[in-house]
């Protein structure tokens, strides 16, 4: 399951104060006293994001209507949740960074990579963590910490770009789990496409696509995450029993490794950045699982659980990578699964396997974008007519990711651009801005030249990879070969 599924966006008053639950939209305002800096203090007020509470969610509730006790999660659920989080179709997409970067450069860029994303998810939970001390609130999401970090700034001109800093940080959110969408949209059309043309013969690749755009209206209808919580279990399964398969036909009749480039072009790199870094998805996951731990202490340290998920990711990661890569050369595709034989009937149920598990996962990726745009539309609207407010706008999204990937059928390159455009924004440049703003006067040197650093990296990731996707996508349109 992907990533950044569904962060909640949950408002908690102080321990020893009842809880108020509002309409989603509305907000909760801590009167906490917010140091600005170590040396200042002043008294503001933090707008925090309130979930909304439905008919369908009465079982968070006593009958009494008093909160029941949060259910904290153990270490080692946590690490099976960022195991999951981080395990997605992107894995299958690496074997092809590897065909962008060569055998040698792409193995070591992949450790480069996880080692920069992964410190920038200490920074994202030291932070959180540095700022609910500051604001005496229990925990902070994604967003939350953006706009926290700017608010609290003992600079007044930071200070003003709190808002906004939440903006781009929802903007972005809403960026990349709609990329993700688009890139489901085709992985499934591309898998299927392959097992029914090869018994029934050639269709158009559109009509697939048609096929799968009802159950997915249908799915997207399902508006409390509770009730996909059977089938998002489902897709675990289908997806850890797929990967297996996988292996076991990556590692028939293995070639030598010299029989693969060890190099690439270096205009092929920008490829295999926003490829890998779309790999790396979980970034989002991090925070609300950090709030959820018995134990959140735990998530820090060099063997703690973050690390030690990570290390775990990563392996299969490089795992993946490597062997299907050599198993496969520069004829592997942007999903390996298409690589697998479509008249063999273990790598047929992979296919069906994945693509499952693909279609299951969408209702989750859909639920971010919905939960943050769906507030603004209910203030422009009645409340009698909220219900199918939201309906539509559930709707309107499938039919938007539906239309750019029936345009851009092509896996490898899109999901190399949402990985360059969203992935290289939220798992590189974002942290090193909040990390910084959060230091303020306190940042040393070493510390802020290491993150402007990861920022001109995140930077020209997101520059080059954008260009270089978008130019061969106008390549695709006009018939051209890609390099």
């Amino acid at each position: 399951m992907s990533t950044q599924e569904a962060e909640p966006l949950i408002s908690c008053d102080r321990a020893d104060e009842s809880s108020v639950h509002q309409k989603r939209g509305s907000g909760v305002v801590s009167d906490a006293s917010i140091p600005s800096s170590p040396e200042v203090v002043r008294a503001k007020k933090i707008i925090i994001p309130d979930i909304s509470i439905s008919d369908d969610d009465s079982d968070l509730f006593s009958d009494a209507g008093e909160d029941v006790p949060d259910h904290k999660i153990s270490n080692t659920d946590t690490i099976i949740h960022l195991l999951k989080g981080n395990i997605g179709p992107g894995i299958l997409a690496l074997p092809d960074a590897i065909k962008n970067s060569g055998l040698v450069v792409g193995n070591i860029g992949l450790v480069v990579m996880a080692t920069i994303c992964v410190h920038c998810m200490h920074m994202l939970v030291n932070t959180s963590q540095e700022l609910c001390r500051r604001t005496n609130l229990p925990f902070l999401t994604y967003s939350d910490v953006a706009e926290t970090c700017f608010a609290t700034s003992s600079s007044s001109r930071l200070r003003a770009f709190a808002s906004t800093a939440r903006t781009v940080i929802d903007v972005f959110l809403c960026i990349t789990q709609l990329g993700f969408c688009c890139v489901y949209f085709v992985f499934i059309s591309q898998n299927l496409q392959q097992i029914f043309d090869h018994y029934y013969g050639e269709i158009n690749y559109h009509i697939y696509m048609a096929i799968i755009l009802i159950p997915m209206l249908f799915l997207v209808s399902i508006r409390n995450l509770k009730y996909l919580s059977p089938v998002s279990m489902l897709a675990n399964i289908l997806q850890f029993i797929g990967l297996g398969i996988i292996f076991y036909y990556v590692f028939q009749d293995l070639p030598c490794t010299w029989d693969r480039k060890a190099f690439a072009s270096i205009g092929q790199l920008p490829l295999f950045f926003g490829t890998a870094i779309y790999a790396f998805e979980g970034i989002g996951v991090v925070l609300p699982l950090e709030n959820q731990m018995k134990t959140s202490a735990d998530m820090k340290g060099w063997n703690g659980v973050l690390n030690t998920s990570m290390v775990i990711v990563s392996c299969l990661y490089i795992a993946v990578a490597f062997f299907g890569y050599l198993k496969y050369g520069d004829s592997v595709a942007g999903s390996i699964t298409l690589n697998l034989p479509v008249n063999e009937f273990m790598a047929m149920l992979v296919k069906l396997m994945m693509s499952l598990a693909v279609f299951f996962t969408y209702a989750l990726q859909v639920y971010v974008p919905v939960d943050i745009i769906n507030p603004f539309i209910q203030k422009r609207v009645s409340p009698q007519n909220y219900l199918k407010a939201e309906y539509a706008l559930r709707f309107s999204l499938v039919l938007l990711t539906f239309a750019l990937a029936a345009a851009i059928p092509k896996l490898d390159l899109f999901i190399s651009l949402v990985g360059a455009v969203s992935s290289s924004t939220l798992a590189m440049m974002a942290p090193a801005v909040i990390d910084t703003v959060t230091q303020g006067e306190r940042c040393s040197w070493p510390r802020a030249f290491k993150n402007v650093i990861l920022f001109i990296l995140g930077f020209f990731g997101f520059i080059t990879g954008s260009y270089v996707s978008i130019r061969n996508i106008i390549k695709y349109f006009v018939g051209e070969d890609e390099p």
